[in-house]
């Protein structure tokens, strides 16, 4: 009787410690993809100054404004890191690409400083949205191979842990449109 009840404190020991690293787990992903979220939010409030500053170079290019500004608004109103999500994202960074080209068509705006500041600031966003993005990965990761492990698995479903989307910004665009480099 007495190596009953060892083995049941071990094993009521075993269910607490993976209990608790599916709560720890769960909690970095949220905080991952929070930290998603503020830079998403840091590139949507940056997108209207770029806007602007190519506007009064470019007034005749308006179907470019419209699709970045229709791309941002999609984008903003997504939520989770969803497949949609993800989509909304990838019609944005296209927008931009388009505004961006745009731009190349006017020196003068390339030699703007708050034009090619703010140009900076957005490509230093984009680089934290990537590291943000791995970040979180990595979290979704773990946190998968914790719910689909044996015998994690059986705590998993009892808890209702259960599995996280990947948040995919897939760049087909630099696969099917090669870097064209000019001299």
């Amino acid at each position: 009787m007495e190596y009953l009840w060892i083995i049941l404190a071990v094993v009521i020991v075993w269910v607490v410690y993976v209990f608790n690293r599916f709560v720890s787990l769960r909690n970095r992903t949220v905080e991952a993809w929070a930290d998603i979220e503020v830079q998403l939010k840091r590139r949507y409030d940056l997108i209207p100054n770029l806007v602007n500053s190519v506007k009064g170079y470019a007034t005749h290019e308006s179907s470019a404004f419209e699709n970045v500004t229709k791309a941002r608004s999609v984008a903003m109103g997504a939520t989770g890191p969803t497949g949609a999500h993800a989509q909304a994202e990838n019609m944005l960074s296209g927008a931009l690409k388009s505004l961006f080209a745009v731009a190349e068509a006017y020196p003068d705006l390339k030699a703007n400083q708050n034009f090619l500041a703010l140009q900076n600031e957005l490509s230093d966003t984009e680089n934290k949205i990537q590291a943000a993005r791995r970040f979180y990965n990595s979290n979704v990761r773990d946190l998968n191979i914790s719910v689909e492990s044996f015998p994690g698995n059986i705590v998993a479903g009892v808890f209702k842990f259960s599995k996280k989307e990947f948040f995919d910004l897939a760049d087909n665009d630099v696969a099917q449109n090669p870097v064209e480099v000019k001299f």
